[in-house]
């Protein structure tokens, strides 16, 4: 009898503990499907217009590399085209946009990840510029990363040139609009939300002031982060001002979607790794 007692206790071990492993593997593999989960891809609007992604202060391939295999990775979008810009501006390319309409997404890198806004702006015009003489292309969608974001929405009140492909849609994550202007004593989100800042920085009133060259056509979403220390920030930038602009551009006319991220996942440099961002944006460019 204790032998038979043995064999059952024995068996009912490796039971529980194979039971446990499958467990632990639905769960790993649960996480690492949150993004295909998320929606399908067999489901998603497929076109030809290319998404370009602009990294932020001395940003590089990773800052954007990851996100891009991960939504590449579930036929969410294709990367297609890298494009590199030289402290002079010039553009040169690695691969090709192929016209497949399969959400192409197009990484921009600038080799001197450090320079000002206006130049990268320009340097944005160049790349804009360059694929719409090599490949035709008319209308793109703009994705910046922090001072990536700045710099998209200094292009778009700077620019307002026809002969360069339309921007349909522009998302900035976490992105100074205000250059890290924070909350005003009484003053909450909702009052930057519903009136913009009390405290307006000379980036913050250049927009307002070339906000009549943007198109009202042109989707946005703003994305900010919370690490919730009680700094009201990602980290780097205040919440109140990666959503600062969300007023200026709800009243030019724009149809603007707002969102904030909270906890670990939410600091600076993590949003462009959190596969909830990463769902937002594809619902966003893509559904």
């Amino acid at each position: 009898m204790k032998k038979m007692n043995y064999y059952l206790l024995t068996i009912l071990f490796f039971f529980l503990f194979f039971a446990g492993c499958t467990n632990k593997k639905v769960s790993e593999n649960g996480n690492q499907q949150a993004v295909k989960n998320s929606t399908t891809s067999e489901t998603m609007k497929k076109t030809a217009i290319p998404t370009l992604f602009i990294h932020g202060y001395s940003g590089g391939e990773s800052s954007f590399g990851r996100m891009i295999k991960r939504m590449d990775r579930h036929a969410f979008t294709k990367k297609e085209l890298v494009l590199i810009v030289s402290p002079t501006g010039k553009v040169q390319a690695q691969g090709n946009l192929t016209g497949t309409e399969n959400n192409p997404s197009v990484q921009i890198l600038f080799e001197d990840n450090k320079n000002n806004e206006w130049n990268q702006a320009e340097w944005i015009k160049n790349c804009l510029a360059y694929i719409h003489d090599k490949y035709g292309i008319t209308d793109v969608n703009l994705v910046g990363h922090s001072m990536g974001g700045a710099s998209s929405l200094r292009y778009l009140t700077k620019y307002d040139d026809a002969s360069l492909p339309k921007i349909n849609k522009f998302v900035g994550i976490a992105a100074p609009f205000n250059n890290f202007v924070d909350l005003s004593k009484g003053e909450s989100i909702e009052d930057v939300l519903n009136n913009g800042p009390k405290v307006q920085s000379e980036r913050y009133t250049d927009y307002l002031s070339g906000i009549k060259k943007v198109s009202k056509d042109i989707k946005v979403m703003i994305i900010a982060g919370d690490i919730e220390d009680g700094s009201l920030s990602d980290g780097t930038v205040p919440v109140a001002d990666a959503l600062s602009v969300v007023s200026l551009l709800k009243a030019h006319g724009n149809d603007v979607q707002e969102k904030i991220f909270y906890g670990k996942s939410a600091q600076h440099s993590q949003l462009h790794e959190n596969t909830e961002v990463d769902k937002c944006i594809i619902d966003f460019l893509w559904k």
